[in-house]
């Protein structure tokens, strides 16, 4: 596959790779530190981000990018061995610096939403969840009060907030000491507040609806957590559950939001990306 490819608005700008590549584990030389690899890692993290973008199934994935097997290879071996994870967080701090805020949050927001799953989703993976009329997964993520993710968890659908809401409240309590505080709405309320408090030493704070509400409103403190589903789902491949594990699930979605970061991280700057440049229609 030529590098001279004419790329496409998922691939990563210049200043983007720059950002990324330092946190990619080294790679194998060939001998003793295995074969040697044969396609660029920036091609590699191109195709990621234009499957989570798309939406488009792996074997779908374009000739230009190297080979579909290949590149499903490296999603799961970066998921495996934490990659994922660490690039997110790291560009995570990055970002609030940028923002003038401390590298780690004092307060946090959770949430959850319901998403269809597809026939390829196992059935032991997946429920119904009654409130929202929804047959699919459910996603609890935790965010910091500027919408940028600390935690995830993806579970069936079936299971109600105040039970799956235990694990990324446990999770961030470990990763993030510093979070003193959780905002969450109605749905969380009751024994989690309760198990939060005697177990993590930690406030969930309820948002409740304004009396006589009806419909959907905007609730104070917890916009942020509202408006980062909102970016995930832009992101096709995540507007429905298509992962057969729900952990490769929760890899979609950061590398979704490491997309939103490395976007947030170069605003402004023009976007040079490799690869011939488009030609200048005739005067």
């Amino acid at each position: 596959m030529s590098g001279a490819r004419r790329g496409y608005p998922s691939d990563l700008t210049d200043e983007q790779w720059a950002l990324v590549e330092p946190l990619l584990p080294s790679p194998r030389t060939g001998s003793r530190g295995g074969r040697r690899e044969k396609h660029p890692r920036r091609q590699i993290v191109d195709a990621i981000l234009y499957i989570a973008r798309t939406g488009c199934q792996w074997r779908y994935l374009p000739n230009d990018f190297p080979p579909w097997p290949t590149v499903y290879w490296y999603f799961t071996w970066w998921h495996d061995d934490g990659t994922v994870e660490r690039i997110h967080d790291a560009l995570r701090v990055k970002v609030r610096l940028a923002e003038g805020r401390a590298p780690e949050p004092t307060a946090a927001l959770i949430d959850s939403q319901s998403v269809r799953a597809a026939d390829s989703v196992p059935a032991s993976t997946s429920g119904f969840d009654a409130g929202k009329k929804t047959r699919g997964r459910k996603r609890f993520i935790v965010t910091d009060t500027l919408g940028l993710l600390l935690a995830v968890h993806v579970v069936a659908a079936s299971v109600q907030d105040r039970d799956g809401g235990k694990r990324p409240l446990l999770r961030t309590r470990l990763d993030h000491p510093t979070v003193l505080k959780f905002w969450a709405d109605q749905g969380f309320a009751g024994r989690l507040v309760t198990w939060a408090a005697d177990t993590l030493r930690r406030e969930v704070d309820i948002v409740r609806k304004q009396p006589g509400q009806r419909g959907f409103q905007v609730q104070p403190k917890r916009w942020a957590v509202e408006r980062t589903f909102a970016w995930i789902t832009m992101r096709r491949r995540l507007a429905c559950d298509y992962e057969r594990k729900p952990a490769h699930a929760e890899t979609m979605i950061r590398w979704a939001m490491t997309d939103v970061t490395l976007r947030r991280l170069t605003r402004g700057r023009p976007a040079t990306r490799p690869g011939p440049k488009p030609l200048r229609p005739a005067p």
